[in-house]
């Protein structure tokens, strides 16, 4: 296993594989970006490809090529070590069936899942009644096997049974979300979730099926059975797959895998509601497109959104008002600082609709697409009267939000001036409101982080510090340890073992690379902000240190000392009066 792990390594650029998560840039012989675990202005993460590691100098956060794979994922070590294998091209030797978490064995039933509703869609009868659909709704052939739609037979164990001879429990399938368990679980075995359906896999970042939306083409409602009418919604055009370990509807973007080349290359995001949306426009050529799913922008998707790009262009049906939940996440989204445009797309039509009878038609729209807060000011104007008192307050009132929620002043400034203009008011008076409108919806709006990017590392103390910062001024100046007589003691095990090798003027050990790299980092790190004076810098950690030593010494006298004084120790008290004067 560490031969293939090095292997993968070798294989990889490390900042290669980070520019598919985040924005480089150039620096040297490094390169740089604002770092994706915590929020900050000025770019402090640090990608050094000769060393292959990475570093935040803000956070503190670090590692390899898999650590960061693990964080930005979410995964485990095992999963992380499965994506950059495949981007590698090594092959990892797969364990037996039985020895796989419950994640990775959840994830293989959702492959096998796949392969299952593909071979049904190609070679059953209904299956190609479903084909025959999909391709009159102008999904080609070549679309069809690249997104892997497939179809689910109207029976109701027929995946389940697949699943089972392939070596699988029927509890796992429930847990991948293909099965439901019956009222009696007793009596009764779980049946298959998606019956009668063509199938969308759902694909996370590194497009591994994650789950499936599963879409009706048939009268399922003349289906009858008592756990069918209590446990599933016949009636729904689409059913999902419910929350599981590896999938979670408000955290996905369909087509994200697909997409997140494009929409870092375009820095632009066309966001929409549906399958068939993302399905169509990428195969007319439009590719930086991704689905909510069906549901509002949630501030997770947000994040995800974050890492590729700030700009995206709304493809929803949107009314004057906006819808309540959807407004929702277009507040999120603005507050955070995102760009937003929005197609108005012709009424009662969605994008797979527009494409399907047009596609220039859509890309057309795509390009004369409105900022946000200009596509409101048409709909506010034109859906009231703004001569009247009550016609001027309906405008103000749905407008104001957005006003305020621009980040920028000089185009919340212009807003501000246009809406005076238009409803023949004074701009302070807008200004006024503008004000209060912001302070009202503050709360609640921020992106929740996910918890594995909540988690810290944790902080370093300020002797760690300085030290560090002094091993990296001798092990940059060596020539400046034999300057130095101060008797210098390090705080912690490495440090200890680099001064003296570095003393001794020995060969740096080998165990302590990782730890040499980061510091060299951090070196070049600093040498951005402008020149070191190693003689001064040395001197200033020096005597830092010093002091920070004293000043623990004194802390641990006076706590003795309140001690003595609990206990009328005279003697003992007389005595450590005295360090503490000497000190």
């Amino acid at each position: 296993m560490t031969s293939q792990i090095e292997e993968i390594k070798d294989r990889l650029d490390i900042a290669q594989v980070i520019s598919e998560y985040i924005k480089l840039k150039k620096v040297g012989a490094n390169y740089r970006a604002l770092c994706p675990f915590h929020s900050e202005k000025n770019p402090s993460f640090y990608v050094s490809p000769s060393r292959q590691i990475w570093h935040c100098f803000g956070c503190g956060k670090g590692g390899d090529v898999f650590k960061f794979v693990m964080m930005m994922e979410g995964t485990e070590f095992k999963e992380a070590l499965e994506i950059l294998a495949k981007k590698a091209g090594v092959e990892i030797r797969r364990e037996p069936i039985q020895t796989r978490t419950e994640k990775q064995r959840i994830l293989d039933i959702c492959e096998l899942a796949t392969k299952f509703f593909e071979k049904q869609l190609g070679e059953t009868k209904t299956g190609k009644k479903a084909k025959e659909y999909l391709l009159s709704r102008k999904i080609s052939q070549e679309s069809i096997e690249k997104w892997r739609l497939g179809y689910a037979p109207n029976t109701w164990r027929g995946l389940s049974d697949f699943l089972v001879s392939k070596g699988y429990k029927r509890t796992e399938i429930v847990k991948a979300g293909l099965a439901v368990e019956s009222e009696d679980k007793e009596k009764s075995t779980p049946y298959d979730r998606f019956r009668g359906r063509i199938m969308f896999p759902i694909f996370n970042l590194q497009g591994q099926v994650i789950g499936f939306g599963g879409r009706t083409t048939e009268d399922v409602k003349t289906i009858t059975g008592k756990e069918l009418s209590s446990t599933q919604h016949p009636e729904s055009k689409y059913i999902n797959t419910p929350n599981t370990l590896v999938y979670s509807k408000s955290r996905i973007l369909y087509g994200v895998h697909e997409a997140k080349t494009e929409v870092r290359k375009k820095d632009n995001c066309i966001l929409v509601e549906g399958y068939t949306d993302v399905i169509l426009s990428s195969q007319e050529g439009t590719k930086n497109i991704v689905s909510t799913s069906g549901i509002t922008l949630t501030p997770y998707q947000l994040k995800v959104l974050s890492r590729y790009t700030k700009n995206f262009i709304l493809g929803f049906d949107m009314d004057i008002a906006g819808e309540a939940a959807t407004q929702k996440g277009i507040d999120i989204a603005q507050f955070q600082g995102f760009n937003i445009k929005i197609v108005s797309l012709p009424e009662g039509k969605d994008p797979a609709d527009v494409i399907s009878e047009n596609p220039g038609r859509w890309q057309k729209l795509i390009e004369t697409s409105q900022e946000i807060v200009n596509f409101y000011f048409q709909k506010a104007l034109k859906g009231f009267n703004k001569k009247t008192l009550e016609g001027k307050k309906e405008i103000s009132k749905l407008l104001l939000p957005f006003i305020a929620r621009i980040q920028n002043k000089i185009e919340q400034a212009h807003w501000i001036k246009e809406l005076a203009k238009e409803l023949n008011v004074k701009e302070e008076a807008i200004w006024e409101e503008v004000k209060k409108t912001a302070k009202e919806q503050k709360v609640g709006t921020e992106i929740p982080e996910t918890p594995e990017i909540e988690e810290r590392e944790k902080p370093k103390t300020r002797q760690r510090l300085l030290e560090e910062r002094l091993l990296l001024l001798f092990l940059k100046f060596p020539e400046e340890i034999r300057k130095n007589k101060e008797i210098l003691k390090f705080s912690f095990e490495e440090g200890e073992k680099l001064f003296q090798s570095l003393r001794g003027g020995e060969k740096l050990p080998k165990d302590l690379s990782e730890f040499i790299s980061l510091l060299e980092l951090q070196y070049e790190f600093e040498r951005e902000k402008g020149e070191i004076n190693p003689e001064q810098e040395i001197q200033f950690c020096i005597n830092s240190l010093q002091k920070f030593s004293k000043d623990e010494k004194i802390r641990k006298i006076i706590n003795e000392l309140k001690i003595a004084e609990a206990a009328g120790d005279k003697n003992k008290i007389s005595k450590l009066l005295k360090k503490i004067s000497q000190l």
